[in-house]
């Protein structure tokens, strides 16, 4: 066929697929009942429902408009294990979406205490480590000594400094501040520092005084 003559038939089939619809359009954004439909869903651990609406109906990062979090930082906060495993068996879910206020699914299931959620996400290539708050500083404050221990084996930094507008606290500081002086223990076991200041220049030993945790603050003192 003529080159001229080519190029005039794929301009009429391509003219008779946007006539017919057949190009794919933008896809909708989800309205507003659909978007409470969903995260009500997630809420609930209602995995049926959220498996049909995933990806056809909600991005699968989509954030909540009340709360600002993710579908699956919201279902880790709810314990919604069920809806959790849809998110992680879906493949447009992003595992470093975060909520409005920094949180990643990780950090959320550190805190949470959840070490099954943990081992999935770390599993799927969830990142340890962040600027700022991590999922560390999480599993301290929680006092969680087996997601610690399991964290550090995945190469968490042991001093990671949060923001300096939230106190610079590493890990240490806040398992001493919230009195879990097994978890302090751990951390110093693998090198963490003990006379880091935060930025009103107190040390971890200082933060444990301060909170009312005086068995902490000696533990801290002699290290083991």
């Amino acid at each position: 066929m003529h080159p001229t003559r080519r190029l005039l038939l794929r301009t009429a089939v391509l003219g008779l697929g946007l006539a017919c619809g057949v190009v794919a359009a933008a896809p909708v954004p989800p309205n507003e009942r659909q978007l409470t439909s969903f995260f009500r869903a997630v809420q609930m651990d209602d995995a049926r429902t959220v498996r049909t609406m995933l990806g056809a109906v909600v991005n699968a990062n989509q954030i909540n408009p009340i709360g600002g979090e993710p579908g699956l930082v919201q279902a880790l906060r709810e314990d919604a294990m069920n809806v959790v495993k849809v998110f992680l068996e879906h493949r447009g879910t992003d595992l470093e979406t975060k909520a409005a206020n920094g949180n990643t699914a990780l950090m959320m299931a550190a805190f949470k205490r959840n070490r099954p959620a943990v081992e999935a996400l770390l599993a799927r290539g969830a990142a340890v480590d962040q600027p700022g708050w991590t999922a560390l500083h999480y599993a301290a404050s929680s006092g969680d000594e087996e997601i610690v221990r399991l964290l550090l084996a995945r190469g968490a930094q042991v001093d990671p400094v949060s923001p300096k507008a939230s106190g610079g606290y590493t890990p240490m500081m806040m398992a001493a501040r919230e009195g879990h002086d097994g978890t302090a223990l751990v951390l110093i076991a693998h090198g963490a520092d003990r006379v880091r200041r935060n930025t009103e220049g107190l040390t971890a030993v200082q933060l444990a005084e301060r909170a009312g945790k005086p068995r902490v603050a000696k533990a801290l003192e002699r290290g083991r």
